[in-house]
């Protein structure tokens, strides 16, 4: 089946032949896009992979000439011989699977922005007219963590994002869950109530992100600028960074003990920048899991970090088309 053709509540299988083609994976989010050639295996291969700055602070041209760059330059470091046998792209949300659309929500220069179109054109210059599939990155990074990373095998979990943004997939009795939209699994955008002073709508992304995080810590006094500037300080026990990373962690465990209550999941893969300010971020998560969860089978979710490192992205990305049929 064509990989635009791709049924999101189809079940996941491995790949069932051989080829000497490989696919160009593309993952966009709200800090940086990043593009590579990854192999059958989930390999990334060397000296394909290519980044490029995203942020608030660029012009829709200027996020559609990152994406198109960093394309370019890892068709161009296709090996003679390899052919691309589909195009993979997940990026932050809300998307239309249909039409290959995005608008993400910390990018307000782009709405309905056509990345499925524009990956594809740039494949084409090429002389590549693979067929390109889009969905959310949070659905990349759990169908890569299902694949090869640490929720290998599992039918029941969900992967996550905490970085720029919060975001998630769903996998469920095996099948990819997408929705009728193709944003399920959109848990940055769930409501977390009890962290602001007002009675306000208050999303886990404007709770537990990176950038809110360390935004939250500066009004209370902390100095710092940066997720890293926040790691450190939380090693060193300041009192401030301590506060921002428990709160953090504690709204991500509330999500999660809804979640899995709704969908009584077996383990929830956390992978993104930000969920490695420090280890103890899983300790914390882990906590609010056990308090806020009201049935024991919700409880016994675990909580896992992401097994393949900053990869994972680009890894989901191509097993759009390597896994899901």
């Amino acid at each position: 089946m064509p990989a635009e053709s791709l049924n999101p509540t189809a079940s996941i299988s491995e790949p069932t032949e051989r080829s000497t083609g490989v696919v160009l994976a593309v993952d966009f989010g709200g800090t940086k896009v990043e593009s590579a050639l990854v192999d059958e295996n989930g390999t990334l291969l060397e000296g394909s992979r290519f980044r490029h700055p995203t942020g608030r602070d660029r012009s829709a041209d200027e996020l559609a000439e990152a994406v198109s760059s960093v394309c370019r330059s890892s068709l161009q470091a296709l090996d003679e011989g390899l052919t691309i046998r589909g195009i993979g792209i997940g990026a932050a949300g809300p998307i239309d699977r249909e039409k290959g659309l995005v608008s993400p929500v910390n990018l307000q220069v782009w709405r309905d922005f056509p990345l499925r179109d524009t990956v594809a054109a740039v494949a084409r210059e090429f002389g590549h007219s693979a067929p390109a599939v889009l969905r959310l990155d949070g659905l990349c990074i759990t169908l890569a963590e299902n694949w090869v990373g640490a929720g290998r095998g599992r039918d029941n979990m969900m992967g996550m994002i905490v970085s720029t943004g919060v975001g998630g997939g769903v996998i469920s009795g095996g099948s990819v869950v997408a929705g009728f939209s193709g944003n399920a699994g959109h848990i940055g955008q769930l409501e977390v109530p009890g962290f602001t002073d007002v009675d306000a709508p208050c999303t886990l992304e404007e709770i537990a992100a990176g950038p809110h995080t360390v935004a939250w810590a500066q009004a209370r006094g902390f100095e710092g600028e940066t997720g890293e500037d926040l790691a450190r300080a939380y090693a060193a026990k300041d009192r401030i960074a301590v506060a921002a990373v428990t709160r953090s962690g504690t709204a991500i465990g509330r999500a999660i003990a809804s979640v899995s209550t709704l969908l009584d999941l077996e383990v929830v893969v956390i992978g993104g920048g930000f969920a490695r300010v420090s280890p103890d971020l899983f300790d914390i998560i882990r906590t609010a899991i056990d308090r806020y969860s009201r049935f024991d089978y919700a409880r016994r979710v675990e909580v896992l970090p992401t097994g393949l490192d900053t990869d994972g992205p680009l890894i989901g990305a191509a097993a759009l088309v390597y896994r899901s049929v």
